[in-house]
């Protein structure tokens, strides 16, 4: 497949220009209503057409546009308020919009109350910027009291006004009122939503991945009249890839081309490409991408170039990784430290270290600054590879070098600590990582746990369950799985089988690995018919047993001489299409040896042995 795919790399033509970037994929401020495009009538000269002539100051509208800096900003703010009469209100939105362009949303506020303490008559539009800096700043809260106090001026809110609204509860994760709001928009006609509204809310929806919703809000939006655009479709198409639901992602993709006759752009492409390299679909990926580059003249970027490094260094193809840096290179498009993250990680995940950290430290030498991302990959590396001085000799790096581990760099490190049974670091580092403000997510929960119970310290664990109770890190199946496994391993057959029967009472399903771990320790206790009863109640409980439970119940009658339903279970596994693993096979042979099983079943094992070992 590599060589397909390398034809259509190397046929690429040069990447040259400006390429759309990954901010399409969030509505710009432009959209809002916020910003002035230089190709666009601005929203203030609609508002006051005959504003721009008053008070002779229209030379200095470039000076209100052009804002470079906030202390910039704040000297002519300054000046502008000591003038009498004050400059039209048109101004100062020119500069608080000026600021919002650089960012600075929490001085841009300031300056908009400013502006009221000093009598400028704020208007609608400043209310829009205001409301807009409060939501970007995660404080919609507030930006809900300005639409308060919208009304009390009787300045009406607009479509921009209740979209940048929606946008903040969003961004805050407040989907649920986000849903509520845009509901009343329309049930109480407050504004006609736009294509903004909508795609606002289609990138909210996609984000919790209720995709069904999101498709349905894309229907609606078209039979009210509000033509769904490149955004609307490749935002859901993008949500659909990232859920690997590709067929339902080309069908839609289908639709935007030739029923809706919407042109798609890189984005749209990288996002399905995205999606067909998480399922190992290689082919498809070649064909897709010989269809955007030569079909439809669509060049790949930075983001495209990334997403592939990342997919085959996952997958241990480090190798396809580079070459498709070097064409990078060679196309004119300039890896950065994600791409170089990524491969990192690769030669990280096949434990070749002294190759990651050659490119590690030759990073410096390309321009490009290590971020926590790429430490991360170096220090799982190292711990994966037991070598937990040097993960830890990185992990003191990074304070030094300015940075700030995350939740991941601590979960990793006490993850490696737990492998190499240094229990004690492992419970100073869980310490220093809440000191300083780091709250365990349910991966570090699940770590910890899994560490204490490898490390026989199985009575700790049970104290921290207890401890956290009936809080959402105890509401996940792996969470039991850990515990159930740990208590079976210490001969506590008793604690683990109380455990399984709180599963139901906690609302949850055990699944075939709960299953598997319990039928596991019954037998290691000769606990032989309860194993089996287990066994049979797998298919009634719609968890049928996998190829493991098959192995894990055979060993276990062969090492307790119970051969009775030995072939039966062989027979069973054939008929299922499962192998036998190593131990089991080896189990089987040594009693046939020993005479206590039948010959006559030789040709029965031979079938499920895998290939692989046939050949060897």
């Amino acid at each position: 497949m590599m060589t397909h795919l390398n034809s259509h790399l190397h046929g690429f033509i040069k990447l040259t220009g400006n390429f759309i970037i990954t901010s399409f994929l969030l509505p710009s401020s432009s959209r809002l209503g916020l910003d002035f495009s230089p190709h666009s009538t601005s929203l203030p000269s609609l508002l006051h057409p005959t504003s721009f002539s008053n008070n002779g100051d229209h030379p200095l509208l470039s000076r209100y546009q052009k804002v470079t800096s906030l202390d910039h900003a704040f000297n002519l703010f300054d000046e502008m308020t000591h003038r009498r009469p004050l400059p039209s209100v048109i101004k100062f939105n020119q500069l608080l919009s000026a600021l919002t362009k650089l960012n600075h949303f929490s001085s841009c506020l300031h300056l908009f109350k400013q502006m009221c303490v000093v009598g400028v008559p704020v208007d609608a539009y400043s209310m829009n910027i205001a409301i807009k800096c409060c939501c970007q700043m995660s404080r919609t809260n507030d930006g809900f009291a300005l639409l308060a106090c919208c009304f009390r001026r009787a300045l009406v809110p607009n479509v921009f006004t209740f979209s940048t609204l929606l946008d903040g509860l969003i961004r805050e994760d407040r989907i649920l009122e986000a849903e509520r709001l845009f509901k009343k928009l329309i049930k109480h006609r407050l504004c006609e939503p736009n294509v903004v509204t909508y795609n606002t809310m289609i990138k909210g929806l996609c984000k919790f991945g209720n995709n069904d919703i999101a498709i349905a809000l894309l229907r609606l939006m078209d039979e009210r009249g509000c033509k769904p655009d490149i955004y609307a479709y490749s935002t859901i198409i993008d949500s659909l890839c990232k859920d690997k639901m590709i067929e339902d992602a080309f069908k839609l993709f289908n639709e935007m081309v030739f029923h809706k006759g919407i042109q798609p752009n890189v984005i749209t492409y990288t996002s399905l490409i995205h999606g067909l390299c998480n399922l190992c679909r290689w082919d498809d990926v070649s064909k897709l991408l010989k269809e955007m580059e030569e079909d439809l003249r669509i060049s790949p970027d930075l983001k495209t170039f990334s997403l592939l490094v990342d997919a085959f260094c996952k997958e241990g193809r480090v190798d396809e990784a580079e070459v498709v840096i070097d064409i990078m290179v060679e196309r004119g498009e300039v890896p950065n430290i994600v791409t170089y993250s990524s491969l990192i990680d690769g030669y990280c995940l096949r434990g070749e270290m002294t190759k990651a950290k050659l490119i590690f430290d030759s990073l410096t030498s390309k321009g490009l600054v290590p971020n926590v991302v790429t430490y991360n990959c170096l220090v799982n590396g190292y711990c994966k590879s037991l070598k937990i001085e040097e993960a830890m000799h990185l992990f003191h790096e990074i304070t030094r070098k300015g940075l700030k581990p995350s939740i991941v760099t601590y979960s990793t490190i006490l993850q490696g600590l737990f492998r190499v049974g240094r229990c004690g670091d492992a419970r100073k580092l869980f310490d220093e990582m809440r000191a300083h403000g780091h709250i365990p997510d349910e991966c570090t929960y699940r770590i910890i746990l899994d560490g204490l119970c490898n490390n026989n310290q199985v009575e700790e664990a049970f104290s921290l369950f207890h401890m956290v109770g009936d809080s959402k890190l105890n509401s996940h199946i792996v969470v039991y799985n850990i515990l159930i496994e740990g208590a079976s391993k210490c001969r506590k057959l008793d604690i683990a089988k109380a455990l399984f029967h709180d599963i139901t009472l906690k609302g949850l399903q055990p699944n075939v690995r709960t299953f598997n771990i319990m039928i596991s320790g019954l037998c290691r206790e000769c606990q032989l018919k309860e194993a089996k009863g287990m066994f049979l109640k797998m298919d009634e409980s719609g968890c049928p047993p996998d190829s493991v439970t098959y192995n894990v119940l055979l060993q276990g009658y062969l090492m307790n001489k119970h051969f009775d339903d030995v072939e039966m279970l062989l027979h069973e596994m054939d008929g299922r299409g499962y192998s036998l693993d190593a131990s089991t096979l080896s189990l089987l042979i040594h009693q046939m040896a020993a005479g206590s099983l039948d010959k006559s079943m030789v040709q029965l094992i031979g079938r499920l042995v895998p290939k692989e070992s046939g050949r060897n």
